[in-house]
């Protein structure tokens, strides 16, 4: 009994292969008769879901999104914006400057320069030059170097080619003035006739108490505007003296930067009247030629466009003569030395540009 079970089993183990082999071939023959087309994609439907890392694939292709390159995280594209904007500034700056160029050759000499008219000294600026229209300029130096009668001179040449100059004095009263001129056969009655010349004496307290209500009322100091308190309604000046800043200075006593917001409210209404002016200090001594000491109202020495100095010149022998030099000259091409210089009564001033000091064993001298 026992050898009939196995033997149906081993039966049974057949039958049942033969019905897997059977069920295989079918599939076998299934799938031959499937199109290429879908056995392909058949295929490559079990390898996805039969390869161990098509999980792994599936979520980077998820999690990874496409990069947008925009301006603003792209640096090649900020810097070549930079440069762009660098060449465009560059371009408008050098066709600005071009338009000025043109419009400033068109313009006559006397468009763009003063030549004070003084003999010899117009010769120390370099050919087709002379002081820039409205420019501010320093003419200092010390006492009895000869400042004064310099303005006045410039003032009487300017007068003679129909110019109108107004001298605004804050020591000496207008008759002393043009006394000074007479002096010199300079025609200054005949200037005031004809209402190209105007001597006008002012006092420096005054004239400080006036700025100091204006700068104490004002909230922002720096941003107000000095109206032309100082200068006449009725007459509009091509050149103004101020004689001279170191009496407005002393006015200004203990107050040294409110001295200097006024300086730099009057150097802008000159400039933006286009007047050219002369603006006198007295210095003890020149502090350019070597010494220390500093000067009250020296800050205007930078404000200014120009400085013109005097000097007074002490030989060893005890002779004195007198100097001039042009000291700065903003824009313009000047000789840079301290030539001799003449007052003559009943001439005037006569300045030898070619006379250059020099000190000599025999020929010692200093500068005050």
């Amino acid at each position: 009994m026992v050898k009939k079970k196995r033997i149906s089993k081993s039966k049974s183990n057949s039958a049942n292969k033969k019905s897997s082999k059977k069920k295989m071939n079918s599939t076998k023959n299934k799938s031959d008769k499937i199109k290429p087309e879908k056995k392909g994609f058949l295929n490559n439907l079990e390898n996805l879901f039969h390869s161990d890392n098509s999980e792994k694939q599936i979520t980077k292709k998820e999690d990874k999104k496409p990069e947008i390159k925009t301006e603003n995280n792209n640096p090649k594209k900020k810097i070549e914006k930079v440069i762009n904007k660098l060449k465009k500034d560059v371009s408008e700056k050098i066709l600005r400057k071009k338009k000025e160029n043109k419009e400033l050759e068109k313009k006559t000499f006397s468009e763009r320069y003063m030549l004070t008219g003084i003999k010899g000294f117009d010769s120390l600026f370099e050919k087709g030059m002379g002081i820039p229209n409205g420019a501010a300029v320093l003419v200092e130096g010390g006492p009895g170097s000869g400042k004064t009668v310099f303005c006045l001179a410039a003032a009487n040449e300017l007068c003679k080619k129909g110019k109108k100059c107004l001298y605004m004095s804050f020591e000496e009263s207008e008759e002393q003035l043009t006394g000074h001129m007479e002096e010199f056969n300079w025609k200054a009655k005949d200037f005031v006739k004809k209402g190209l010349l105007r001597i006008t004496r002012f006092d420096a307290i005054d004239v400080s108490r006036s700025i100091e209500a204006l700068l104490s009322a004002a909230k922002k100091e720096l941003l107000i505007e000095v109206e032309p308190m100082l200068f006449p309604d009725d007459f509009k000046p091509d050149f103004v003296v101020i004689d001279s800043l170191t009496s407005i200075a002393s006015a200004f006593s203990g107050e040294e930067s409110r001295f200097r917001i006024y300086m730099e409210q009057l150097f802008r209404y000159l400039e933006k009247n286009k007047i050219t002016n002369f603006l006198v200090r007295e210095v003890s001594s020149p502090s350019h030629v070597g010494t220390t000491f500093i000067e009250q109202g020296e800050a205007v020495s930078f404000l200014s466009d120009g400085i013109i100095v005097l000097y007074n010149v002490i030989y060893d022998s005890g002779k004195r003569t007198s100097a001039i030099e042009i000291l700065k000259m903003r824009g313009v091409s000047f000789k840079k030395r301290i030539v001799e210089m003449k007052i003559t009564n009943g001439k005037g001033i006569d300045v030898n540009p070619d006379q250059i000091l020099k000190k000599t064993g025999a020929n010692n001298f200093s500068l005050t």
